[in-house]
């Protein structure tokens, strides 16, 4: 069979201790109007509050609790354009970059949230390009910041469901792994198995390409080395480093592959339940993908022996 694949993802990627330094100026370069979306405690946002206001920004912080709901991407896609925002940066864990990247998008597409969910709305595409939005994550394991859709939850219905289109791929990813130096160890364990979860779904799907596996090796590889370690001794800057590789790896994968089981469930369990997904990520992936169920037994004992150790730190920190 002829191989085809192809493959997208953020506009420009910068990865590296201390590049925290260079977000006013990326902010600049499309405008001077900025709307920060963190999560629930916006005191963490001082740092890069600090470079925006160097750069001589006009700033206005959202903070967002838990996962972004329909309500919360609606009233933040007014509040844009009310203030006249020219970008939209996302700061904090996967949750507060899916809303940053649902509210740049909604911003300048103004119909109803529903109308362009998938599953639960009318899945309708976007017709207009959403606000620049640069995402910088301070936790390692969702990937979010480099990939192209948004996880919505709607208490409602109880379901969490995607907003998707090419045009919602963040214009800049900006990693700092620095940020993810005061992460207690629980939030240490939990997404690091999501960054690990992330690296095996899609190696085993069958839209896997030689691009995707070469970056969920990689991914693999570095999560099992470092995130004992990272959980252990949170201040080992290498291991931060690479789990932060590895979350940015599994969102390129899954972005371009796609996913698998695990995520699967998470669509009607998390929006029924106010509960990560991550302790599920063992019990589902690698023990249940045994070369004998699988139909990739050879990539199975892979996955198996890269990644044993990881999902030891993580069943003995609960």
């Amino acid at each position: 069979m002829e191989l085809q694949f192809q493959f997208a993802t953020a506009g420009q990627i910068l990865f590296g201790s201390g590049r925290l330094k260079e977000a006013g100026n990326l902010a600049r370069s499309f405008g001077r109007k900025v709307l920060v979306i963190c999560g629930s405690n916006p005191d963490r946002c001082h740092p890069l509050l600090a470079h925006l206001q160097r750069a001589e920004c006009q700033v206005k912080v959202l903070p967002i609790k838990g996962e972004p709901t329909v309500t919360d991407v609606g009233n933040g896609a007014r509040l844009a354009r009310g203030l006249g925002s020219e970008v939209i940066i996302g700061f904090g864990g996967g949750s507060a970059i899916d809303a940053a990247k649902a509210i740049s998008a909604l911003a300048t597409n103004h119909k109803e949230v529903l109308h362009y969910l998938e599953v639960i709305g009318d899945g309708q595409p976007l017709t207009e390009d959403p606000l620049p939005c640069i995402a910088i994550p301070t936790t390692a394991g969702a990937g979010a910041e480099v990939t192209r859709n948004a996880v919505i939850k709607s208490p409602e219905q109880g379901f969490k469901v995607s907003l998707r289109h090419p045009l919602m791929l963040p214009r800049i990813a900006l990693v700092d792994p620095e940020l993810t130096l005061s992460l207690p160890p629980d939030v240490t364990a939990q997404t690091g198995m999501d960054a690990l979860t992330q690296l095996i779904e899609p190696y085993v799907c069958r839209r896997r390409s030689p691009l995707t596996d070469s970056i969920c090796l990689e991914g693999m590889d570095r999560a099992a080395r470092s995130l004992r370690t990272a959980v252990t001794n949170g201040a080992d800057i290498q291991a931060r480093e690479n789990m932060c590789v590895a979350s940015l790896f599994g969102g390129l994968a899954l972005a371009n592959a796609g996913l698998g089981a695990v995520h699967g469930f998470a669509a009607p369990i998390g929006g029924q339940f106010d509960a990560p997904m991550e302790p599920c990520a063992p019990h589902f992936s690698p023990p249940s993908c045994t070369p004998t169920s699988s139909p990739f037994p050879g990539r199975t004992n892979l996955i198996q022996k890269r990644s044993s150790t990881a999902i030891g730190t993580f069943h003995g920190s609960s």
